[in-house]
């Protein structure tokens, strides 16, 4: 009688190991930098154009808020990446806070709809609350670059550059307060340089990231 042993198949109808992150594929990344890049670049242009802050119920504002709603769809596509990937930490809490942001990036964008669209809604008070998030939710984007640098999951400039894109709200604000004859340039400046970068850097070099794939 002989005696052997055989390993036993690997199951893979078994959940991931806690702190273990998903890989995005190569081509998500690619498609969000891409959205990311002609979100920001179309609201680059139309802040230049048209100013930050057109008046309100004018075709300015409502092409202006529209290229807003393309720029915060960008920022959807991004955090998605950023969850899948494990950007700012495979943890629990880490999952949560993208989570969070992305709530928060789709009542900002349901503000700037509301912004476009709805004039007459401007002097209610369920609008002056959904105009909130706008600012949370780009506080939150700079709080996530950040993270990103110090977690160091991703590489090369995809670990530096989400923070120089993300504090366009740091900038930008003060801005508007300082010297507001300016501040549509800087914003759309600031666009340029930091968000648009960023999606052309995902769209050419997802690898950065830790996608897998081509």
């Amino acid at each position: 009688m002989s005696l052997s042993t055989t390993p036993a198949p690997a199951r893979t109808d078994l959940a991931a190991p806690a702190g273990s992150a998903p890989r995005a594929s190569a081509l998500l990344v690619r498609r969000a930098g891409v959205a990311l890049a002609a979100g920001a670049g179309s609201w680059a242009v139309a802040c230049a154009f048209l100013g930050t802050t057109p008046p309100a119920g004018t075709w300015q504002a409502t092409v202006v808020n529209l290229a807003a709603v393309a720029f915060q769809i960008g920022l959807i596509f991004l955090v998605t990446v950023q969850m899948r990937t494990g950007a700012i930490g495979t943890g629990r809490l880490a999952r949560r806070l993208l989570h969070v942001e992305h709530g928060l990036l789709a009542v900002a964008t349901l503000s700037s709809l509301m912004w476009a669209l709805t004039p007459a809604l401007y002097d209610t008070g369920f609008f002056f609350v959904i105009d909130l998030f706008w600012p949370l939710s780009m506080l939150g984007m700079a709080a996530i670059g950040v993270r990103i640098a110090i977690a160091g999951r991703w590489t090369g400039v995809a670990r530096f550059w989400p923070a120089v894109a993300e504090s366009w709200a740091p900038v930008t604000v003060p801005t508007a307060f300082l010297l507001p004859e300016i501040t549509q340039y800087v914003g759309a400046a600031h666009l340029l340089v930091g968000y648009v970068a960023l999606g052309v850097v995902l769209a050419t070099r997802p690898h950065l990231t830790g996608a897998r794939g081509c």
